[in-house]
């Protein structure tokens, strides 16, 4: 608990510099009428939490880059995938088009309001960085080496994923069909399930951390994130308006999100 009166300043920190770059995003905003840039601050602004708390950490300094280095790639490719497939190359995201609508002529400052909110969520992904951060074991242990392996596997398979649904929509043949291309024979949000599992790495490198249990904030909080609220819900509702009866057997045979044999 000694950790706690450091974690105050830094968390502080952390939520000024988030609520000025979305402000800064939600000018963008304005400016382009999409307001999908919002999910650029949030990986950007937890990506950055990540290099920050290895930097003002007070544990063991190699577990503090390790901490750092794997935050802040993360954070890297998901803002460059973000980008390429999203905001550069499509429009406005129907979660934000409905958004729009329903806020009328006062859409603006609620996006202000939405867009700023966010902050909160990226002192709240922060928290398992700092606890990492505040290990001092002064060598890396099993746990260190489980944690970097199940990064890499969850890296891998987000990136393996993400590449094989693009190879799938860049086929004209396959517009309004359904993916089921590799990792996604097997699971209808793989890509989820390998960001949700990305987040056990930081679990196994805070073990033995003072405030080691802020570490499940990560996988437990993204878990209700993808499954109850923005990710999956949205996604699949986008799939059976787009795809049909094609999703809704594809829905009825394939698991949600752990990659399974088909039923």
């Amino acid at each position: 608990m000694d950790q706690l009166p450091m974690f105050g300043p830094m968390l502080l920190n952390g939520f000024i510099g988030a609520f000025i770059l979305f402000s800064i995003l939600w000018i963008i905003q304005v400016i382009r009428n999409d307001a999908g840039v919002v999910d650029i601050g949030w990986t950007a602004g937890v990506g950055a939490m990540a290099i920050y708390a290895a930097i003002a950490g007070e544990g063991w300094l190699p577990r503090r880059i390790l901490l750092g280095a794997m935050g802040g790639i993360w954070s890297m490719r998901l803002v460059l995938y973000i980008l390429k497939d999203r905001i550069l190359v499509e429009k406005e995201d129907s979660r934000y088009q409905r958004l729009r609508a329903h806020w009328g002529p006062k859409a603006h400052a609620w996006f202000f309001l939405f867009f700023t909110s966010q902050s909160l969520l990226v002192v709240l992904f922060a928290l398992p960085f700092l606890a990492g951060a505040s290990k001092t074991e002064p060598a890396l242990s099993l746990f260190d080496l489980l944690a970097v392996s199940m990064w890499m596997l969850a890296m891998g398979g987000e990136w393996l994923a993400d590449l094989q649904l693009a190879r799938f929509r860049n086929q004209p043949s396959n517009a309004g069909k359904v993916c089921r291309d590799g990792l996604w024979n097997y699971s209808r949000h793989p890509n989820y399930f390998f960001e949700w599992l990305h987040w056990f790495a930081y679990v196994l490198l805070g073990i033995g951390a003072p405030l080691f249990l802020l570490t499940l904030i990560g996988p437990i909080a993204m878990y209700i994130f993808l499954m109850k609220l923005t990710g999956i819900p949205h996604v699949e509702r986008e799939s059976l308006a787009k795809r049909g009866e094609a999703y809704r057997i594809y829905q009825e045979t394939t698991s949600m999100l752990i990659p399974w044999p088909k039923k």
